[in-house]
């Protein structure tokens, strides 16, 4: 029999069975099926709603990172609850208009397949479960870290640490997956494990920069040379280092824009706030100011200012005045720092140059502007003189 005949027969057989039914079967048989949609749709939207209630109290800080979770994670439990209502939804209407559609699995093939459908899916569940697992279970280990590590600069290294492994750690569970997977399938594991590895070997020619990239950003993290939370220049920008991935940094601009930078790009990299900071002042006074008075104004300020509780612990050590440090232009340049703690030069800086100027104002101590001094020949001065006389 061709393909066409068993079709044909198949379109009979299925004509005399609805033939057969009376008026009052096909209303009940409708109304049946009527229901059976009905509740499976209905199961769906609640379980959709159930799930995404129960992602949202998962264990974990509540931060960015467990609302993207908790909305994947409902997204997929969403899903597969939808997907398996509306398989049993077919099933049972399929019974209800007489037609078993389970029949097939006593065959040989139709028991494979459904044995194959059902470790897919196992699988599925299982490297899901692994996925959110590793991410849940690195990210609380090394939160656990940080809060016990006794130095600031020891909790920064290690927030930066935790998204890398966990992206390595999540990355190996997807590859591992999906081998799995092609094996259910019949796919032979083995020859293209080995092909792999021949592509990986020519990748790794090829994308050089991608393995210069990653292995300059495990060691500027092993190194301590830069973590989450710093400042830090690269050439011609700057930023707070919001986010280190696999192979890039990203800084967050004082108006807001994001520099990313490949770590092979980041071949000189300025960290402004490593392990302590200063605050440099170039003060200008007049030529005609006391600079012995200058200069002590300038000690009692930063006295004050780190005597001040509101400042005392943003203050590592005393204001330490260098002196004159240059004749400029329009005055005497007197040089100073201040030692802080990272982050705080800033706050600190803004405060001592409110304090400074109050106090140069005070003791009348003149902070010069820029001045333009005209000099004129003699002979147009003596021209000026004559016309200014008559």
């Amino acid at each position: 029999m061709t393909a066409s005949e068993r079709i044909l027969a198949g379109l009979r057989a299925l004509l005399a069975h609805f033939s057969g039914l009376s008026p009052l079967a096909w209303m009940i048989d409708i109304a049946l099926t009527v229901g059976v949609a009905a509740v499976a749709l209905a199961a769906g939207r609640l379980a959709r709603r159930l799930t995404r209630l129960g992602a949202h109290h998962l264990p974990g800080p509540s931060d960015a990172e467990k609302t993207v979770r908790s909305n994947r994670l409902a997204r997929l439990a969403g899903r597969v609850v939808q997907a398996a209502a509306v398989i049993a939804a077919v099933l049972i209407i399929a019974d209800i208009w007489g037609f078993n559609l389970l029949a097939w699995t006593a065959r040989p093939l139709g028991a494979r397949i459904l044995a194959g459908a059902i470790r897919l899916g196992l699988l599925l569940i299982v490297g899901v479960a692994a996925f959110e697992l590793a991410g849940l279970a690195i990210g609380r280990a090394m939160g656990g870290f940080a809060d016990h590590a006794a130095e600031p600069r020891r909790r920064a290294q290690l927030a930066t640490l935790a998204p890398l492994l966990r992206g390595v750690a999540q990355g190996a569970i997807v590859i591992v997956a999906v081998l799995m997977g092609l094996g259910e399938l019949g796919v032979k594991i083995g020859p293209l494990l080995a092909g792999a590895g021949v592509v990986g070997v020519a990748l790794g020619f090829g994308a050089q920069t991608l393995v210069k990239d990653f292995l300059t950003g495990i060691f500027l993290i092993v190194e301590d040379i830069v973590s989450v939370g710093d400042i830090v220049r690269i050439g011609d920008s700057g930023g707070l280092v919001e986010q280190m991935t696999l192979r890039t940094i990203r800084l967050r601009d004082f108006d807001g824009t994001v520099h990313v930078f490949p770590y092979s790009e980041a071949q000189v990299l300025h960290n402004l706030t490593k392990s302590f900071s200063y605050y440099v002042f170039d003060l200008q006074v007049s030529y005609g100011s006391d600079l012995d008075a200058a200069l002590a104004i300038m000690r009692r300020v930063g006295a004050r200012l780190k005597a001040d509780p509101d400042f005392a612990d943003k203050i590592l050590e005393p204001i330490e005045v260098v002196g004159v440090d240059s004749l400029a232009d329009s005055g005497v340049v007197l040089k100073a720092r201040i030692k802080t703690p990272p982050l705080q030069q800033w706050t600190v800086g803004r405060e001592y140059n409110r304090r400074i100027k109050l106090a140069f104002d005070e003791a009348g101590v003149e902070i010069p502007f820029p001045h333009l001094k005209i000099v004129m020949p003699e002979r147009q001065i003596a021209e000026l003189a004559g016309l200014s006389a008559i």
